[in-house]
């Protein structure tokens, strides 16, 4: 199964990325997942499901040590034709 992972961290800083943006950014890099889409507003990536529950993990951890008060994050299944699933089916 494939998932993908949307996720934002905050607070946020418009100037200069936060640690934990940084943080955020190696994280989803350098797990083994794909199409990586790092920017200011949010942040999305695809894999197998058993990467992307690894990367989440990783991703809390880490972050949230880096200074982030805040974690949202959304999780999907891929659809066969590679969009995520809205409606459950």
């Amino acid at each position: 199964m494939r998932l993908r992972l949307e996720f934002t961290t905050e607070p946020f800083d418009l100037d200069e990325p936060p640690e934990h943006a940084v943080v955020a950014r190696e994280v989803v890099e350098g797990a083994s997942l794909d199409a990586v889409d790092v920017g200011p507003f949010g942040n999305t990536a695809e894999g197998e499901a058993d990467a992307v529950v690894v990367a989440v993990a990783e991703l809390l951890r880490r972050t949230l040590a880096a200074g982030a008060t805040r974690v949202s994050l959304q999780v999907n299944v891929v659809a066969a034709a590679g969009r995520a699933q809205e409606d459950g089916t």
